[in-house]
């Protein structure tokens, strides 16, 4: 990989909020087309280097800054409602055949639609923002074996189509402005607080990165719950515990592997030259299990307590993870209803699972479940 990797908690915690690591990380992903020349990934490159991630300092507090209102604790829990809604629908389509791929019923379509109502887009797009999302995925988190140059031009396909599809309804939504984010976004663009380059790309990385990772962290959540009967058990017992079951799920199995930066300067981590331009990877989901700071970090428990729950999994500092409030929502509600609805599931043991492990992302391609 030539790129250092730290795996203890305190490390990672550290360089997550260090200045000298920046998190332009476009450079990273030239390097990644192994010599087929950055034009085959051009769209995704402009797009990835006006999104708020990929942004340092004051940059990237002013663009974070136009999307952040819509994420208070206040605006996303008037989006409870339509979370349960949507989960009761996609429950009411299984319940009565006994047995389901909770990756195809339950993951793959919450959190777009729950998405599309955030932004205000029509439900129906979900289908089209989960084709144009995956190919971005790929491109940031390659696979082993993959045809980079293929996955570069599909990303670059996908950020195309999405930036005119986006265009569309950004013009419609200056006109016929709501309460909805986009809105929200679109008057922070026309005060002169962001570019509509900006607006576009940032708008983007919510529908994508919005509802991919709580995809795969849905699956990795349910399956981290069903392989542990006696957990699921203390669970359906007391529903007090449901908070720290989320939690708890987040910190043991999270979607993120690992977040990642480039040294903007020269200097030193334990007693190691790290070199400007050189890459480094934080792993989250090994800070997660750090015995230093976790006891019995590999037991899945969800009676641990507020200390023990501190949980890096949505990253730290200034780019915490924009979405943690959206996804923890969906998650206590996802796992709340089906355990409510479906009191008997159960892994379906004569199917095995299949997982994508990527550099960057954990996610299940099926999941079966029985009741």
């Amino acid at each position: 990989m030539h790129a250092w990797f730290l795996t203890r908690y305190e490390d990672v915690l550290a360089c997550l909020r260090d200045p000298r690591l920046s998190a332009d990380r476009t450079n990273f992903y030239q390097q990644q087309l192994q010599g087929f020349g950055k034009e085959v990934a051009n769209d995704f490159l402009d797009s990835a280097r006006r999104q708020m991630s990929m942004r340092d300092g004051a940059d990237h507090i002013r663009v974070r800054r136009q999307a952040s209102p819509g994420f208070t604790p206040q605006s996303l829990d008037t989006y409870r409602p339509a979370i349960r809604r949507i989960m009761g629908m996609l429950l009411d389509r299984v319940q009565d055949q006994g047995h389901m791929d909770v990756v195809k019923d339950i993951s793959d379509q919450l959190p777009p639609m729950v998405i599309a109502e955030f932004l205000n887009i029509p439900t129906e797009d979900r289908e089209r923002f989960q084709a144009w999302a995956r190919p971005l995925a790929d491109f940031s988190s390659p696979k082993q074996g993959a045809n980079m140059e293929e996955v570069a031009r599909s990303a670059s396909r996908s950020t195309r189509e999405m930036n005119a599809y986006l265009a569309e309804v950004i013009e419609a939504r200056r006109h016929h402005p709501g309460q909805d984010m986009l809105s929200l976004m679109v008057q922070a663009q026309e005060l002169g607080r962001m570019t509509l380059e900006d607006l576009s790309a940032n708008a983007l990385v919510i529908l994508t990165a919005g509802h991919l990772t709580t995809t795969d962290q849905l699956s990795n959540g349910f399956y981290a719950l069903l392989s542990h009967p006696d957990q699921l058990q203390k669970l359906q017992s007391d529903r007090t515990l449901l908070r720290s079951a989320v939690e708890e799920i987040i910190r043991y199995s999270p979607a993120t592997r690992s977040a990642f930066r480039v040294a903007a300067q020269d200097f030193t981590l334990r007693d190691k030259q790290i070199r400007k331009g050189d890459t480094v990877f934080m792993s989250l989901a090994s800070a997660n299990r750090d015995p230093a700071v976790f006891t019995d970090p590999d037991r899945f428990d969800i009676t641990r307590d507020s200390v023990q729950q501190k949980h890096i999994s949505f990253g730290f500092g200034a780019h915490h993870c924009l979405g943690a409030g959206l996804a923890r929502r969906e998650m206590e509600i996802a796992i709340e209803m089906l355990l409510d609805r479906l009191p008997n599931v159960r892994l379906d043991e004569t199917k095995t699972p299949e997982i994508t492990h990527g550099m960057l992302f954990r996610s299940f391609n099926s999941l079966h479940l029985v009741w």
